[in-house]
C-alpha cells in the first residue's frame, strides 16, 4: 500500500508561483510513475504532469512551460512547481502514484490540495 501526503496548495494571485509536495509512504524508487492530476468545479479530473522512475516526463499542453514535475528519490517526495499562474489553474491538485507489473496495475492517490488563483 502506498500513501501519498500533498502539501502547498494556497490562494495566489495571476502571476504567482506555488510549489506543491507529495510525500510518500514508500521508497518513490519502486514506484513507476508520479504525477499530478486537478479537478475544477464541474469539470473531469485531468492529468497536468507526470514523471516516471527514469525521469522522463509529460505535461498537459496548458501547464506546458509553466510548471515543472521532479522527484527526489532521497526524499520519496514528487514536486509540482507552478509559475505564472492563471485563474484556470484553479482547482484541487491529487498527486498519483502508479505502479505496474507484467500483468497489473496499481493506482493510489493522495487527499488533494486546493490552488485557488486569483485575477
Amino acid at each position: 500500500q502506498v500513501q501519498l501526503v500533498e502539501s502547498g496548495g494556497g490562494s495566489v494571485q495571476a502571476g504567482g508561483s506555488l510549489r506543491l509536495s507529495c510525500a510518500a509512504s514508500v521508497s518513490i524508487v519502486s514506484i513507476n510513475a508520479m504525477g499530478w492530476y486537478r479537478q475544477a468545479p464541474g469539470k473531469q479530473r485531468e492529468l497536468v504532469a507526470n514523471i516516471t522512475n527514469g525521469g522522463s516526463t509529460n505535461y498537459a499542453e496548458s501547464v506546458k512551460g509553466r510548471f515543472t514535475i521532479s522527484r527526489d528519490n532521497a526524499k520519496n517526495t514528487a514536486y509540482l512547481q507552478m509559475n505564472s499562474l492563471k485563474p484556470e489553474d484553479t482547482a484541487v491538485y491529487y498527486c498519483n502514484a502508479v505502479r505496474y507489473g507484467r500483468t497489473w496495475t496499481r493506482d493510489y492517490w493522495g487527499q488533494g490540495t486546493q490552488v485557488t488563483v486569483s485575477a
